[in-house]
């Protein structure tokens, strides 16, 4: 089956009993779920339960103990140039010395490949991915000058250069504010619109609530997954959190961060979007 054609008759991506982890430990255990066509959906867990395993999972970077991954239609490893993805933020060398249009213009090799000269359909299609982005202006700015916010929009247009069917992002609204924060969910679902899939790992639970399909809640096994109306209650996410759930309001969002209380009783908010992958 050609998977540049949508089979509605197979899911967009399917994860059938899922073990998955580093130096033959675990990191998830029989994970279980489908995702339809168009829909967006929301991973949302703990730091180190297992989201960027099951991103990674599904790109292929990642091989199964057991269990399969079938992307769009087709199981094993999905044909780059269907799939964009962008990394957290902290696995990105920020230093090396590239414009904002020699990133986007990256997003073309999985067509090309890597030492194939550039065309002018290439840069053409970076270009209108970084307009989408309102990153456009700054496209001759070094990536290492731009803000935290200005980095996750250039990576996403580097994801969208190729019109992947299939977008990864994990934690890709860490570090916005609230406006744009609500440009980016506004360009994915123009995306979606057409026909474009997308899976992303976040710690906004308004976002997961407002403007997702489906939650997937995750800490090393799928604790939920459905509607977000239906499994973001206390319950589930007490389950997917554990005693270590804090929920932060901030900007009219809300969001849920692990936290410890030291002996001394002072309380320690753990920020970081890192997991071990």
């Amino acid at each position: 089956m050609s998977t540049e054609t949508k089979n509605i008759t197979s899911p967009a991506l399917a994860i059938r009993n899922l073990w998955a982890g580093y130096d033959g430990r675990p990191v998830l255990e029989a994970v279980n779920f489908e995702i339809d066509w168009g829909d967006m959906v929301g991973v949302i867990g703990p730091n180190g339960s297992g989201k960027s395993t099951l991103i990674k999972s599904i790109l292929g970077l990642v091989k199964p103990m057991r269990g399969e991954v079938s992307v769009l239609g087709t199981e094993g490893t999905p044909e780059r140039h269907l799939v964009g993805y962008t990394p957290q933020t902290e696995l990105v060398d920020w230093d090396f010395p590239v414009t904002v249009a020699d990133v986007a213009l990256m997003g073309r090799y999985s067509r090309r490949g890597l030492f194939k000269r550039t065309t002018k359909e290439d840069r053409e299609a970076a270009d209108a991915s970084l307009e989408q982005v309102k990153m456009f202006d700054l496209r001759d700015r070094l990536i290492g000058e731009l803000s935290g916010g200005q980095r996750r929009r250039v990576l996403l247009a580097r994801a969208m250069a190729h019109n992947p069917k299939l977008l990864l992002l994990d934690e890709p609204m860490a570090g916005l504010d609230a406006t744009a924060q609500h440009q980016l969910l506004d360009l994915l679902d123009e995306l979606r619109a057409k026909g474009a899939t997308v899976v992303l790992s976040t710690h906004d639970l308004s976002c997961v609530s407002s403007r997702c399909d489906k939650a997937a809640c995750l800490n090393r096994r799928l604790i939920a997954f459905g509607k977000p109306s239906d499994v973001l209650n206390e319950q589930v996410l007490g389950d997917t959190f554990g005693t270590h759930l804090l929920m932060v309001h901030l900007d009219g969002q809300a969001y849920a961060y692990q936290h410890h209380v030291h002996t001394d009783g002072t309380l320690e908010v753990d920020h970081s979007d890192h997991e071990h992958d």
